[in-house]
Order: C-alpha cells, then structure tokens, then sequence
C-alpha cells in the first residue's frame, strides 16, 4: 500500500519487515529442538507474550516512520488496535500515510479473529499442538463442540472473517467510499474497533 500510494513509510515497513525476519529466524534456529508439548500454564503464559511482543513488533512501522514517533504512544496504538478498543493518540489521521492507515486498519482485523487463533492455523506446520492455546485465547463453546481437530475449526473460522470482510468492503465500494477507505473500514468494523481513516 505504501508503494502503490507513494509514501514516505515504504522504507519504514521494509526496515520493520527485515527486523521481523531477522529476530524471527534467530528465535526459530534457536528453539527448533525445544520440547514441543504445551500445558496449560505454558499456553497461558504464550498468550500473553504473543499479545505484548506483536504489539512491540507492530509499533515499529509507525516509529519508524515518524508517524507516531514516541514509543509508548505507537506501542499503545498498536496494542489498542490488536486488543481492538479502538483508543487513540492520534489527532489528525487524515494527515497520515496511506501505508500507516491500513497498517492501523490491519491491527484491529487481525486482532479481531485473534491472532492467537491465526497461529493456531500455522502451529502444525511446527509441529506443535495448539488446544492449550486455544483454551487460553477463545471463551465460550467449548472446542470439542466446534470441530475435532482445532486446526480446521481455526481455518474455517478464518476463511468466514475473511469472507464477510470481502463482502462488507464491495458493499461499502458500491455504496460510494472509495476503494482504499472500503478496505480499511471493513477491517476495523469486522473487528468492531472503530479505527477509521477519516
């Protein structure tokens, strides 16, 4: 989006992808032999430091752009949006990005599903089990009753998010938004943040 709007984030989002990358392939080299059973308390623990490092992680475009150039300010920005509150620091949105915008907009749409259930439809590729996770991150039904295999019930779960999402953006295209402001308001109305582009 960057690229296509010809902001100046576009290196901002290059240099927060290559950090990603980067201190993610040293933790994957580090742990790849590390015992692959997860209890309940481990689960618990994965939860919350999947919350705090993605947030962490997810500030960094918005750092380094100087969009929000105060860490504590782009940190809960970021947090708010994949906790999907829909607070802000931000007064005049407007002036930012389009890059920035739907990187805001994207935050709340993955934290809506949950990103603890977007990983539960990778885990396998692991090798590591997810029902710990699972219980930890969703309330309500129990999982037996949704599926029995907790990876399928993660990727149906998303493939109807993503489906609804695709409907809603056409909808609001049609009824005379712009393509780009459809996309991000469908992101953060399917999450019921509230984050807008306007």
């Amino acid at each position: 989006i960057a690229l296509i709007y010809g902001g100046n984030d576009t290196v901002a989002f290059l240099i927060s992808a290559g950090i990603n990358l980067g201190i993610g392939a040293l933790i994957t080299a580090g742990t790849w032999k590390a015992k692959k059973d997860i209890g309940k308390r481990e689960g618990f623990v994965i939860v919350t430091m999947v919350w705090l490092v993605f947030s962490f992680f997810g500030s960094l475009p918005y750092i380094l752009s100087g969009s929000i150039p105060r860490f504590t300010d782009a940190f809960f920005e970021t947090i708010s949006g994949f906790t999907t509150t829909g607070s802000s620091i931000l007064n005049d949105i407007e002036a930012l990005p389009h890059g920035i915008l739907f990187w805001r907009s994207i935050t709340q749409w993955l934290g809506g599903m949950g990103i603890i259930v977007l990983s539960l439809a990778i885990l396998p590729v692991f090798g590591i089990g997810g029902m710990q996770l699972f219980m930890a991150e969703v309330p309500g039904p129990t999982p037996d009753k949704m599926s029995p295999r907790i990876t399928q019930t993660a990727k149906t779960l998303w493939g109807i998010y993503i489906l609804f999402t695709v409907l809603e953006t056409i909808l609001l295209w049609i009824g005379g938004m712009t393509f780009f402001d459809s996309i991000c308001h469908s992101f953060t109305t399917m999450a019921t943040g509230g984050f807008s582009t306007k």
